[in-house]
């Protein structure tokens, strides 16, 4: 199929520089009911580019939420730079090993900092520390540089226990942000909330658009409260128009709507959601709410091939009609391919997906790459493992998976990751993590075969103790089990599905499965 190429598009650099001159004195950024205005943040992310000097490497910024990442973000690509977002809250050896595999020649130091025993070398800035910056343009090297040469260093998870870097090319980022931009109908005058990790690319899709377009960027602690009636207050007191959630996220929140009686604030015009799969019954709960003003978009894409590459309208004013009896459990479809996206269906009814968004694989792990990018009729690939059908109107809908990757809290985590640290504990014999589903929600579970004359009452708890001094908190089981033995394959290979299918009904309280 045919598809718009990178062509024209202008520099996500470039973009964001018209934006700023167009609306100088417009609201870019407001955190907390504090403004940021084009003016001021063009001056701060020219600032800090001088700072970082020409063409600077790989950077390891602070992913937080607040303004200073997404300077960071727009500094270290004015400079020429390569974007790598590191959550400080990460366990200092994941910080390493992100830092190591990213190659990071050097650390921002903003509002948070990256833990010191990383060794690398500090950046120091801040907004106050900016001064009097000037506004004139000084990351010209961002717009000079190559179409191809990286923009940022985004993880997923890996197989060895260690995550795989995906680098992501200047114009696969400017290319999709274009598309994006198009399919959100942004204007000057929405306001975009922040709710996304900024250690995830789905913040990229809340920040880039908004920011190349003239439009608001809001951050707000009320966001991340935990309470639908808070976070409700926000979005009306802040006027937030685009709301970018987790479709776990929406679930909960399409709940509480239908259980309360209320609705969205007015101002809402857009719900974008994606991540994991959307449920019937709470699309039959949103139709039936006051909601149809609302776009509701639910969207796909993967780290490899950029933000979003499929989306379509499952509620509101652009969705088909008479629209979907969601009632009857008619599963959502993903959509179609964004103008940018080339697609094709492979072997096993796979989604291959091409075209100019395309990542330039997995830094330092040819192999990996090799097994995860085909070529198709002479041009490039990523194997999603996402098995697709296609409805007679052209609109795909995922039908599972084609290897063991799961979806965790919208993330995509490779069990196999999981099991390679739990091997790592001198009381573990053998183990295997697979996805459960738990109150509505994907879950990881594990089942652990203990080393002969191991102390088993408390070893869950160990285990998970061992894990959060490792990894991040999604890759962190939310149940682990200890089992005499797993189920094997006629080959002799664990079997994950059929040792959870044989432990999943333990008794929970007990965690532990005797069957001498």
């Amino acid at each position: 199929m045919q598809c718009e190429t990178y062509g024209s598009t202008p520099d996500i650099i470039g973009a964001f520089t018209e934006a700023a001159l167009r609306n100088p004195e417009r609201a870019a950024i407001v955190h907390e009911g504090r403004v940021i205005t084009y003016r001021r943040l063009q001056e701060l992310v020219n600032s800090l580019a001088g700072r970082l000097g020409p063409r600077p490497g790989v950077i390891a910024v602070p992913a937080t939420h607040t303004p200073e990442t997404v300077v960071a973000l727009l500094g270290v690509l004015a400079a020429g730079g390569v974007y790598c977002p590191v959550d400080p809250a990460f366990p200092l050896s994941r910080q390493k090993d992100m830092a190591t595999a990213a190659d990071c020649r050097a650390t921002i130091a903003t509002d948070a900092v990256l833990d010191p025993r990383l060794g690398l070398p500090v950046v120091e800035f801040s907004r106050e520390a900016a001064g009097r910056a000037t506004s004139a343009v000084t990351g010209d090297l961002g717009q000079e540089a190559s179409p191809e040469a990286a923009a940022y260093i985004l993880f997923t998870s890996g197989s060895t226990g260690r995550p795989k870097p995906v680098v992501t090319p200047r114009r696969a980022i400017s290319v999709s942000v274009r598309s994006l931009r198009d399919l959100f109908a942004l204007t000057e005058e929405d306001r975009v909330l922040q709710f996304a990790s900024l250690n995830w690319d789905t913040s990229l899709e809340e920040i880039l658009p908004t920011l190349t377009v003239g439009a608001t960027l809001v951050f707000d602690r009320e966001a991340h409260s935990g309470s639908f009636p808070r976070f409700l207050r926000m979005v009306e007191r802040e006027r937030v128009s685009v709301l970018d959630l987790p479709t776990a996220f929406w679930h909960e929140l399409v709940l509480h709507l239908a259980e309360e009686g209320t609705s969205l604030p007015d101002c809402v015009r857009l719900m974008v959601i994606g991540g994991e799969a959307v449920s019937p019954a709470r699309l039959a709960d949103w139709s039936r709410l006051d909601t149809g003003r609302i776009r509701l978009v639910n969207t796909y894409g993967c780290t490899e091939t950029t933000l979003i590459t499929h989306a379509v309208d499952l509620h509101g004013p652009a969705a088909p009609v008479p629209g979907w009896d969601w009632d009857s459990g008619t599963r959502a479809p993903i959509g179609r391919p964004l103008a940018h996206v080339v697609e094709d269906i492979g072997d096993q009814d796979e989604l291959l997906i091409g075209g100019p968004a395309l990542s330039l694989g997995y830094l330092g792990m040819p192999r990996a790459t090799e097994e995860r990018y085909a070529v198709v009729g002479g041009e490039r690939r990523f194997r999603t493992g996402d098995r697709v059908s296609r409805t007679p109107d052209g609109l795909l809908t995922h039908e599972g998976r084609l290897n063991d990757e799961i979806k965790i809290r919208g993330i995509r985590v490779d069990p196999a990751e999981v099991e390679a640290h739990l091997a790592g504990h001198p009381a573990v014999n053998a183990v295997a993590v697979t996805g459960a589903t738990a109150v509505g929600r994907a879950a990881l579970v594990a089942y652990v075969v203990p080393r002969p004359d191991t102390e088993t009452r408390n070893l869950d708890g160990d285990l998970r103790s061992y894990l959060r001094e490792r990894v991040p908190a999604h890759l962190v089981p939310s149940r682990i089990t200890v089992v005499p033995h797993l189920v094997l394959t006629t080959s002799g290979k664990v079997d994950r599905r059929a040792s959870h299918q044989r432990y999943a009904t333990v008794n929970r309280s007990k965690e532990t499965v005797d069957e001498r």
